[in-house]
């Protein structure tokens, strides 16, 4: 009898796989990290053979780690790294460029072009989505103009798109040899290309971004049985996918109108589930599909996107060398009592909600010589708390609703002093799971509850159990005057690209 369920965690600094039993929890765990690669300004890319061999690695070393083998896993789930667009041969199974990664702003120029006569909110309405190079659209076209005789290739029907999630189920089921074509529909809705209220391609957004219906996916819910697997897998069915922002959401259990999460990453990324109604918003969000199951109706969510959280605190380790690794921030930012009046607005890419600023870039304000190391190293974690801050706000002010606490997961939460800090700036309590691969948690429910591994939601609920919280201690007086100065630091990261800008 199966006991278990495995999920493949592909993000975007690694890719991971990992055993859960009927309780959730984690019982065999191996992780590989992705090569980056940033071959011009602003570019950012992926190998997807690594990213497949990567993943047959932690599948055969996480049932290793866990003593079982295929015949014991009930199920696979798939979460992934959302926007990254991979375009491949479907006759080969070779990619014809690397993936283009979901951070890479080399198309922005094509989105500001789309964005003269009716501004970035052009397809807000019927997407959710703000018309940025952030999202799959502008990257395929640039895919397929840029490739010698790509774009002819992709209107015969001889190639294929996906995001991490369709090339990852692609290959497990065979590839080549038959492999599935498929995403679902938190990932298909991150491509500027589906309709959010009628859950398919639109012709009418493919015909503005150039972009052969040919070449798509078909669209699937986030929990049924795609196919099943060759390889490692042999015979396991492919039963969930999910993208990793709606996974960690789904892994927290918050099923629920109202419940809210937010996972703290290379970026930093803030949900709200909306149940079944479409929530435009008017503060900077975006709208999306939280997930889907089987025959159900959709659920849908409003979602802070905040660019830079963890990176920034990769960009002090290898670009300065401030750190020499990053479990070392939180002594150093904790060796001062503050910034020192230091504050860094990483606006490395431009600023994502809920400002949507692609002129911004990143800026350090109130630097004096007393500002050392370590203050630096404390202002780049209060600048991620800050940067939530902003968006709960924006939530606030789209739904009415109050968030009462804030369910934390990933990789940055580990960090006791930026989760008192956030808890401090937002004014209510931060909660941490006991399972922190919440994102592989979600893809993992995802699978389990299409093969009847689980039975509902009710029993998914009844696994999630606290690990710590954080109350806030900071006066709102203290509270509020750190915002006005954070506004401010944003203020002075604006408008900073135009025509005169360098290149770098």
């Amino acid at each position: 009898m199966t006991q278990f369920v495995l999920a493949i965690d592909n993000g975007t600094t690694s890719t991971r796989a990992i055993v859960f039993d009927r309780s959730g929890k984690r019982c065999g765990i191996a992780q590989k990290e992705t090569t980056q690669f940033f071959p011009d300004s602003g570019w950012v890319e992926h190998d997807p053979v690594e990213m497949w061999r990567n993943t047959l690695e932690v599948i055969t070393a996480a049932l290793a780690d866990a003593k079982v083998s295929a015949t014991d896993i009930a199920a696979v789930g798939i979460t992934n790294q959302r926007e990254t667009t991979i375009v491949w041969d479907r006759a080969t199974g070779v990619p014809i460029y690397n993936a283009i990664v979901w951070q890479d702003t080399r198309t922005q120029s094509v989105a500001d072009a789309l964005t003269e006569k009716e501004g970035i909110t052009r397809f807000s309405k019927l997407t959710g989505l703000p018309l940025t190079a952030y999202f799959s659209a502008t990257k395929i076209a640039w895919i397929l103009d840029n490739v010698p005789g790509a774009r002819a290739g992709a209107e015969a029907g001889e190639l294929a798109f996906g995001t991490p999630d369709t090339w990852l189920l692609w290959n497990l089921t065979g590839g080549v040899n038959g492999g599935v074509h498929a995403t679902d529909v938190t990932n298909a809705s991150r491509t500027l290309l589906m309709s959010l209220s009628a859950l398919e391609w639109d012709d009418s957004l493919l015909d503005v971004f150039r972009v052969p219906r040919a070449v798509l996916p078909q669209i699937r819910s986030s929990s049924e049985i795609y196919g099943t697997a060759v390889g490692p897998l042999l015979g396991v069915p492919v039963a969930g996918i999910l993208g990793d922002q709606q996974a960690a959401t789904f892994g927290q259990a918050a099923f629920g109108s109202g419940e809210t999460k937010s996972t703290y990453g290379t970026g930093c990324f803030l949900i709200m589930n909306t149940g079944t109604d479409i929530v435009h918003s008017q503060s900077g969000l975006i709208t999306t599909v939280a997930y889907k199951l089987g025959a159900e109706p959709a659920h849908y969510a409003l979602e802070g996107s905040i660019a830079v959280a963890g990176s920034l605190v990769q960009w002090l380790r290898d670009n300065l060398g401030v750190i020499s690794d990053a479990g070392e921030i939180e002594a150093l930012a904790t060796s001062v009592e503050d910034s020192g009046g230091a504050v860094i607005v990483p606006a490395f890419s431009g600023l994502f909600a809920p400002y949507w600023r692609t002129d911004a870039r990143g800026v350090i304000v109130g630097l004096t010589r007393f500002v050392n190391r370590a203050h630096l190293a404390r202002a780049a974690l209060e600048s991620t708390a800050f940067q939530t801050r902003d968006v709960v706000d924006a939530m606030s002010a789209d739904t009415g609703v109050t968030i009462p606490d804030l369910r934390v997961d990933g990789g940055m939460v580990r960090n006791e002093f930026l989760m008192q800090f956030q808890a401090d700036v937002l004014g209510i309590p931060v909660i941490r799971p006991s399972v922190s691969e919440t994102t592989a948690l979600g893809a993992a429910f995802a699978a389990g509850l299409a093969v009847g591994f689980w039975k509902n939601l009710d029993e998914l609920r009844a696994l999630w159990t606290e690990d710590a919280r954080w109350f806030p201690s900071m006066s709102e007086a203290e509270r509020e005057r750190q915002m006005r100065v954070w506004r401010k630091a944003v203020s002075k990261s604006l408008d900073w690209i135009d025509d005169d800008s360098p290149a770098h």
